[in-house]
């Protein structure tokens, strides 16, 4: 199984980055193993329900001077549709999704732009105040 490197936000704020290998959108849980852990059994159960959602990333660190583009250039074309997605806590995210469906436990999006350190997105359905289509 492929070995993911992931940023779990929660909905209270806490931020845990590391790696899964069982990250599953209609299990309820799965395991993380904390970055600069090289030990499987040092692997932390994490709810869903405790998350607004899992960023499956290039690096760990990011590049914070980097401003992502969030809209489409002239004549880009994408897979799904761009969605605008505004947590509980005002953080706004912006991508392509071809799985959206609220009565779901969650879905992807895919940043539309390229250059990001953000692979996808699991945006968890319960922390999100709104969504719409762009």
């Amino acid at each position: 199984m492929a070995v993911n490197k992931i940023v779990a936000r929660y909905r209270d704020g806490r931020i845990r980055k590391g790696y899964t290998e069982n990250f599953f959108p209609d299990k309820p849980k799965f395991h993380l193993r904390p970055q600069g852990s090289a030990d499987p059994g040092k692997a932390e159960e994490v709810a869903l329900s405790e998350l607004k959602a899992v960023f499956f990333v290039r690096d760990f660190s990011g590049d914070r001077v980097y401003k992502e583009r969030k809209t489409l250039m002239e004549g880009e074309k994408t897979q799904g549709r761009v969605v605008e997605v505004t947590f509980s806590d005002g953080e706004v995210l912006v991508g392509t999704t071809m799985g959206y469906d609220p009565r779901r436990p969650g879905y992807f999006i895919f940043p539309i732009d390229p250059k990001t350190n953000n692979l996808k997105i699991f945006v968890v359905s319960a922390a999100v105040r709104s969504s719409r289509y762009r």
